[in-house]
């Protein structure tokens, strides 16, 4: 998969309902809260995000909630797969292990469907399935980026066109 063929299966994602966003705003402090607190909570955390890295794990669980609800409001299929591939090089580059994503993904849906209703979480699910689904590709490209040269990754600026 090249990065053109990311971006296009994140334009396949279906719009959320208003209502489903409104939901999700609502509740996203908490749900933010309830998956760190989960994500801590594991034995392997450590393991998972490296050393010293418990505060950068808190402020991922809310910064991934907080860019979640905005790409609801305003969905761009080139921000959300530039996002997610810049937070690939910039978390592995300090630590965090290739098995935290698909540890946090996870648990991030499990907290999703127990405090979303039933119909707000059918409509957020898909765009958090994509991220889960596309998981070996972050992996990929973000293996190719750190491979390139050490340093911190830039900002992600969305190409359109």
């Amino acid at each position: 998969m090249n990065k053109d063929q990311l971006i296009a299966s994140a334009g396949q994602l279906r719009p959320v309902t208003a209502a489903a966003t409104a939901d999700y705003e609502a509740r996203r402090e908490a749900m933010a809260a309830e998956l760190s607190r989960r994500m801590l909570a594991r034995p392997d955390v450590d393991r998972l995000i490296g050393p010293g890295n418990r505060e950068m794990l808190e402020n991922n669980s809310r910064n991934m909630l907080r860019f979640m609800g905005s790409l609801f409001r305003n969905f761009e299929p080139v921000v959300l797969a530039e996002t997610a591939l810049w937070v690939f090089r910039a978390y592995r580059s300090h630590g965090f292990q290739i098995s935290y994503w698909p540890a946090n993904l996870d648990t991030t849906v499990a907290v999703l469907r127990e405090q979303l209703t039933a119909e707000s979480f059918a409509s957020v699910y898909p765009s958090f399935e994509w991220l889960i689904v596309h998981n070996p590709a972050f992996v990929e490209f973000s293996d190719e980026a750190l491979q390139s040269g050490p340093g911190e990754p830039s900002t992600p600026t969305p190409a359109h066109g």
